[in-house]
């Protein structure tokens, strides 16, 4: 089963920045061959279910292992069965609902 993931991985008591942290989430995630658009408050991912979370399983591994003793995570998915959809097609939606709206 397909999903569409959006990832906030915020790793507790290394301090205030975190840039290096998500970077490496997001080498992880571009190992694992992943489709994902990172944004100012995480990450959005799609493709298959297991490896999915497997990339997310891993990016607590390696996080943990640049020595964060804590990692809390938001994740929101989403799953459709009636027909495929990715990222870039539920935001074409949008912004085509955006240019034909009335004024």
């Amino acid at each position: 089963m397909n999903v569409i993931v959006d990832l906030c991985v915020v790793p507790i008591g290394v301090g205030t920045s975190l840039s290096s942290y998500i970077a490496a989430c997001e080498s992880v995630l571009e190992e694992a061959g992943l489709t994902t658009r990172l944004h100012a408050n995480g990450t959005n991912i799609e493709g298959d279910w297991d490896a999915v979370f497997a990339a997310i399983r891993r990016c607590h591994e390696v996080v943990h292992e640049m020595g964060a003793p804590r990692i809390t995570t938001t994740i929101k998915l989403g799953t459709r069965t009636d027909r495929e959809q990715s990222m870039d097609d539920k935001v074409r939606s949008v912004e085509q609902k955006r240019v034909d709206a009335p004024e």
